[in-house]
């Protein structure tokens, strides 16, 4: 599948992205997402988009926006990235990487209606895009789950794969690895939302010809080369909830680990937000972190047994989310813009 960037695309990695490729390590203090999220606020109250930053003087365009932290030199020399966003770009295309921003309209409509402040504002990944807003069921558990979880796991992605569902993990070892293989080898379709080394994950011979065959989209909203932290095993948990109509917690510990904080941080954000709630259920056993959850408002799992069940359980209401975007749509791509960046990065 070809892609392009389209200018805000581009605008939003110039500002935002570490552009490490290689040996090369970038210097340049980019943007974190609180403060892309404040320029990007105040370039819409002036009538901008990001994309303007690459076609206007950036003075012109931002006044005397930001403060503190080198201001408009900062942002400037971010913009003078274009040199090594095109070496990152190419390196991308050649193993089939592809990028998108909130800007675009593959872009994961349930994170612009659930996660508006948080929401990643560029997301990169490699396989079927669509597969992005087709929802389905994310399946989570911990690594060192026992095999009786890792069976249930892997039946419940067999069951999902039947029912026509994607279901959504982290792709890491374990109960979310089972439920995605059992997807698979069903026939079915899965999302993997990584929290660091996509480059690397997408690089094994069996995630390949699943990639190739449209049955798996690898996604992460960090860096294809970036190393895993606590930070974004974090940071990427919610997007598992998020992309995903309901989610199952297979198992968890009592009182540490991914699986659990994933799911209380789900169960908060349903507090805070009733109309944009991802319903979490959990395995009904007598498991000490399943009874965790369960107390914070976590449902027992139906046990649906047929394709038709797991369907009605996962059927999102009307008022579930909006379909509509809640952003300004992407302005087509100009040789001007990309005559512009040329010209930024010399």
């Amino acid at each position: 599948m070809t892609w392009s960037l389209f200018p805000n695309t581009k605008a939003i990695l110039l500002l935002t992205a570490p552009l490490n490729v290689g040996k090369h390590q970038e210097t340049s203090k980019r943007l974190h997402l609180p403060e892309y999220r404040k320029l990007e606020e105040h370039l819409r109250e002036k009538g901008f988009q990001p994309a303007d930053l690459l076609l206007e003087r950036p003075e012109e365009v931002l006044g005397d926006y930001p403060p503190g932290d080198g201001g408009l030199e900062r942002i400037k020399d971010l913009l003078g990235r274009g040199g090594r966003l095109a070496q990152a770009v190419d390196h991308w295309h050649t193993r089939a990487i592809w990028v998108i921003s909130h800007y675009d309209e593959e872009y994961p409509f349930r994170f612009q209606d659930r996660l508006p402040r948080s929401a990643p504002p560029i997301l990169y990944g490699c396989g079927d895009r669509s597969l992005l807003n087709e929802g389905g069921l994310a399946v989570v558990g911990p690594r060192e789950a026992d095999e009786e979880a890792l069976g249930f796991a892997r039946r419940t992605g067999d069951l999902a794969a039947r029912a026509g569902l994607p279901v959504v993990s982290g792709g890491a070892r374990g109960a979310d690895r089972e439920a995605m293989i059992g997807t698979l080898e069903a026939g079915g379709r899965t999302v993997g939302v990584l929290a660091a080394k996509l480059e690397k994950e997408i690089m094994t011979r069996d995630r390949r010809d699943w990639i190739a065959d449209d049955q798996m989209l690898m996604v992460s909203p960090y860096d294809p080369g970036a190393g895993f932290s606590r930070g974004t095993a974090m940071g990427r948990n919610a997007l598992i909830y998020n992309l995903a109509d309901a989610a199952l917690a297979v198992e968890a510990h009592p009182e540490q680990g991914g699986t659990k904080a994933g799911a209380e941080s789900q169960l908060q954000r349903n507090k805070k937000n009733p109309d944009q709630q991802v319903p979490v259920y959990v395995r009904d056993l007598p498991s000490p972190g399943l009874t965790a959850l369960r107390k914070q408002g976590a449902q027992p799992w139906p046990n649906p047994e047929t394709p038709e069940e797991l369907k009605t359980l996962l059927s999102p209401s009307p008022s579930a989310y909006n379909t509509a975007k809640t952003q300004p749509a992407e302005p087509a791509e100009t040789e001007e813009c990309n005559q512009q960046l040329l010209l930024i990065g010399t």
